[in-house]
């Protein structure tokens, strides 16, 4: 077992105790720090504060120190992956009455295995996502930001690798217009994602999930956008539904007559490999083309901060 230390510091042109109570703000909502939506989300089981257990996509952590406005810590706790000793955190410095520096560590003791891991995947990716954090403390403290961290091939590839998976639901009893368009059905499955913070949630953005199919809009309700086409052989039908936080690709099939049943035995082998991969495209797509953390912080008025 080796330790593995990684070190981000950034001066800042803002009085220590403004970039604190930014930095106390992390996992809460809104977050104007973590970058999200083009990453997985720091998510708390509570408040931030001793004890609290959370995590942004790779493994939970606990913060073991808060000491508001200067210092958190986060030590790993044993994840999917195995146990994990090591801890990361963030600390503010005054270096004067209108500057100060933010520093994160990482300290970790792994394997062979995962230090391979660690050096050709995820440090990339950490890299990134510690830089997008103090950018967007700089954006949101000083108005400002210089050069923004930018992504490599190897971070664009380990985000897509990284990205949330369609989960399979049962029809929502919300998707009405699924529901309700045909007196029977031969087939149904529904397949949904959780929408990250700053995502569309306007059902309108995410008529594109099928594009490239030549499928019009049959119906409009509430939060559910219906798809669809009529053949000789079967109808279909394609629901977009955005609620609760999450968005659902639902789909429902009537056949006509036995040409019909055999043509959907056959498609419904493939059918969830697709549902799945336009849903997790368009859900990236979208995510990638939001505002950041940063950026939404920027846009609200004062009295929201």
């Amino acid at each position: 077992m080796r330790t593995v230390r990684n070190v981000h510091s950034r001066t800042v042109q803002a009085p220590a105790n403004a970039v604190g109570a930014l930095l106390d703000r992390l996992g809460g909502d809104p977050d104007p720090l973590f970058p999200t939506p083009a990453w997985h989300p720091m998510r708390f089981d509570r408040p931030l504060e001793v004890g609290a257990v959370g995590d942004h996509g790779l493994g939970p952590y606990q913060v073991a120190v808060h000491e508001p406005g200067r210092r958190i810590r986060f030590d790993f706790l044993p994840g999917p992956h195995g146990d994990a000793t090591g801890y990361h955190e963030f600390t503010v410095r005054p270096l004067g009455p209108d500057r100060c520096r933010v520093e994160h560590v990482l300290e970790c003791r792994h394997g062979l295995a995962r230090r391979l891991v660690w050096h050709l995947a995820i440090r990339a990716g950490h890299d990134t996502v510690v830089e997008e954090v103090l950018d967007n403390i700089e954006r949101a403290a000083t108005g400002r930001l210089g050069a923004p961290v930018r992504w490599s091939p190897r971070v664009r590839l380990l985000n897509r690798l990284l990205w949330d998976r369609p989960t399979a639901v049962a029809l929502p009893e919300s998707a009405r217009l699924a529901r309700g368009a045909f007196p029977r059905t031969d087939f149904q499955d529904a397949w949904q994602l959780p929408l990250r913070p700053g995502m569309p949630a306007e059902p309108e953005a995410w008529e594109g999930v099928l594009r490239g199919a030549p499928f019009p809009v049959v119906g409009r309700e509430g939060g559910e956008i219906l798809l669809g086409k009529d053949a000789g052989h079967l109808d279909f039908r394609a629901s977009v539904l955005v609620a609760d936080g999450h968005v659902t690709l639902g789909t429902v099939v009537r056949t006509h007559h036995r040409g019909g049943r055999l043509y959907l035995a056959l498609v419904r082998r493939v059918h969830p490999f697709m549902a799945r991969t336009v849903l997790r495209r368009t859900h990236r797509r979208l995510a990638l083309a939001a505002p950041g953390a940063g950026e939404r912080w920027a846009a609200r008025p004062p009295a929201g901060r």
